[in-house]
């Protein structure tokens, strides 16, 4: 039986496994076991897990599993995680340069727990009936509301996900309702993997900032408030797309634990 250490953080609510695989020890885990890790019922729980691990020329590179056990997109709150994670296992640096699995970021530490994270540029907007079509790293869809909190996210969110378009790759569910505040929008998120919504997810908050500040012809800084917390989106808009593109917020130790691997059940 293998017993491993794992850390939890999280980013406004969207909770992860992190481990440091520097060494490689922990390639041994698989599909059915990092589904079981992320189990909330039968194991740590979280909404995925993030493997820190070298890269030449690169302070860390993350490898990013769904809640489902599989290999994930880009996970912008992850990504913030692990560059608290880095900090922790003696990373110290004041801008830190890692790789993901759609291209190198930048992040650094701010006061107070915050970690701002550079995503990479977002080259178009694309409707797709009544909803809007953005690749932040992961695939959203953007859909505006009137009222979010009577808003039936996880059965619409399912219906989308699920249906004939979208099954075989999966797709993102964002519902942004606008505010009093010209420059805050509320979002609730269903997020495929997790198959369920999250208290909040990075690159869906920067999905749904960036078409509402097209449609409202609004630039530079949107707040958006998720079930989890507030982030921060800041962006500059181009003559084509969007960057460079920020992604702002707290990213949290929770606890620290070892977990023994139980058998694969056949």
């Amino acid at each position: 039986m293998n017993s491993l250490r794992f850390y939890k953080y999280q980013g406004t609510g969207n909770d992860f496994l992190l481990a440091d695989n520097r060494s490689g020890k922990y390639k041994i885990l698989t599909t059915q076991q990092i589904e079981r890790l992320c189990d909330r019922r039968f194991g740590i729980g979280a909404d995925g897990l993030i493997l820190l691990e070298s890269e030449a020329n690169k302070d860390f590179s993350m490898r990013y599993f769904n809640a489902d056990g599989k290999l994930g997109s880009f996970c912008g709150n992850g990504a913030r995680c692990i560059t608290q994670f880095a900090h922790h296992l003696g990373i110290i640096k004041d801008d830190y340069l890692f790789s993901a699995v759609d291209g190198d970021h930048r992040a650094r530490r701010e006061p107070h727990g915050n970690v701002s994270l550079l995503m990479q540029p977002v080259t178009a907007l694309l409707p797709r009936d009544n909803t809007v079509f953005v690749d932040t790293g992961s695939p959203h869809l953007v859909v505006a509301v009137e009222d979010l909190d009577n808003t039936a996210v996880e059965e619409v969110g399912r219906s989308i996900r699920n249906s004939d378009r979208y099954r075989e790759k999966g797709i993102n569910i964002n519902f942004v309702q606008s505010t009093d505040d010209p420059n805050t929008i509320r979002v609730r998120t269903y997020e495929r993997g997790v198959e369920a919504e999250t208290y909040s997810c990075g690159t869906g908050a920067v999905a749904a900032a960036l078409v509402f500040a097209a449609n409202h012809h609004r630039e530079q800084q949107i707040k958006v408030q998720t079930k989890g917390g507030d982030l921060l989106v800041r962006f500059t808009k181009e003559t084509v797309g969007y960057g460079p593109i920020w992604l702002c917020g707290p990213a949290v130790f929770v606890f620290e634990t070892t977990f023994d691997l139980q058998p694969e059940r056949s």
